[in-house]
């Protein structure tokens, strides 16, 4: 059964005010989509459809955005007056998502937001990402990775940009977990995880659970978290200047664009 993909999009995103001023993270846009748009764009080039949104900050305008997606990218007739519902002239969409929206707390860390959609998962695995984040990742090399190692997460290692969480590991077995350390190894923690259901035994349902604290130091404890090195393109959105930078990458041909126009 293919594995939901579970995107963290609760986040206040204070370190890019300019834009989350006026809306959520997940919605400012790179190359007039939404930065949430082409992360699961990327998924589904894979064959990765079905996601879970953990919403939180202005969760709302998410909702509303998908809510009007075919509508704002298609050509329609509105008949007023009428209670008929808008005609679409041949829509301009090729997404065929199912999104689950999950209310996850306003105030709650990524581990809480985690715990949270635990209902929305039946199935063995699922996939676990931010909402800020874009790479050429191969999703169907990372999950062929997961299936077969056996240990109950996975985490996609980067070249960073910037400073995140600092991974140290041996033959692909991670050793140690330090969030955003002073000292730069040469991988960091870029998301993009894969997790078993007994995942959810290492996450609690308190707003202060942080995910990349005792949840994956625990992880790495019992010798139960892997990394898959992933050596191309990766960049998240945390300020402006990386917004700019995105927007900029968009124009000269985006690196993380792996799906067809």
């Amino acid at each position: 059964m293919t594995p939901k993909v579970v995107i963290l999009c609760g986040g206040m995103g204070t370190r890019l005010r300019e834009e989350t001023e006026y809306h959520p993270k997940p919605l400012v846009e790179i190359g007039g989509k939404p930065i949430l748009w082409h992360i699961m764009k990327g998924y589904a080039h894979h064959g990765f459809k079905d996601f879970v949104l953990c919403l939180g900050f202005k969760g709302e305008m998410i909702k509303q955005y998908f809510l009007n997606f075919e509508l704002m990218n298609s050509d329609f007739t509105l008949r007023l007056g009428a209670r008929n519902e808008p005609e679409l002239h041949g829509s301009h969409t090729r997404e065929d998502w199912s999104i689950t929206f999950a209310e996850t707390g306003r105030e709650a860390m990524t581990g809480a937001r985690v715990k949270r959609i635990e209902p929305y998962i039946r199935e063995d695995n699922f996939m676990l990402t931010y909402g800020d984040g874009v790479g050429d990742i191969d999703i169907t090399r990372l999950w062929a990775f997961h299936r077969a190692h056996g240990k109950i997460a996975t985490v996609t290692g980067v070249r960073p940009v910037s400073q995140f969480g600092e991974l140290a590991s041996e033959n692909g077995l991670v050793k140690e977990f330090r969030e955003k350390p002073k000292s730069q190894n040469e991988f960091v923690n870029g998301g993009f995880f894969v997790c078993q259901r007994k995942f959810f035994d290492y996450v609690e349902n308190d707003d202060r659970c942080v995910l990349e604290a005792e949840p994956l130091e625990k992880l790495v404890r019992d010798g139960e978290l892997m990394t898959y090195m992933h050596s191309g393109y990766w960049h998240c959105m945390d300020t402006y200047r990386d917004f700019l930078a995105l927007n900029e990458a968009w124009k000269k041909g985006a690196p993380w664009k792996i799906w067809p126009d």
